[in-house]
């Protein structure tokens, strides 16, 4: 499960057919189009899910951890907003800009009796993602010890 694919609620949706059926459970998003024919429950049960988070049915019937465990085999990635896409598809393939503020070249030294140490103040800059989103406002950045 290293590699996974990011499924949107909108993709889920378009395997909703008894030869293309996925099914989301917990977040994980599982292709059970060959295990249609072989589930104990029937296929009719299956094909009520289909495309859709199954997590509260497959939870109120049960499931073995036999059953599982078998999910794993069927297993095509993660459940995710579009919105949450969005941002990754934009993070994968774009170059990673510095989350690092670029820090002003003047330092203030503090002395004591038992060390020396710089502290360099970190400017009034805004870190943010590629999609925009604030990761680092102001308020809750901090320094860095030199």
């Amino acid at each position: 499960m290293d590699n996974f694919k990011l499924v949107t609620l909108e993709e889920l949706k378009k395997h909703n057919k008894p030869d293309d059926l996925w099914i989301a459970i917990e977040g994980k998003v599982y292709n059970v189009t060959k295990f249609r024919n072989e589930h104990p429950g029937g296929e009719e049960t299956l094909d009520e899910v289909g495309g859709l988070n199954a997590t509260v049915q497959f939870n109120e019937v049960g499931h073995s951890q036999e059953a599982k465990q078998m999910l794993k085999k069927y297993y095509v990635g993660h459940l995710v907003s579009g919105e949450e896409s969005a941002a990754q598809t934009a993070i994968s393939t774009s170059p990673t800009p510095s989350l690092l503020p670029q820090l002003p070249e003047t330092t203030t030294t503090l002395q004591s009796e038992q060390s020396q140490s710089s502290i360099v103040a970190i400017p009034e800059t805004v870190v943010t993602n590629a999609t925009g989103k604030v990761l680092a406002p102001p308020a809750k950045q901090c320094c860095v010890v030199a």
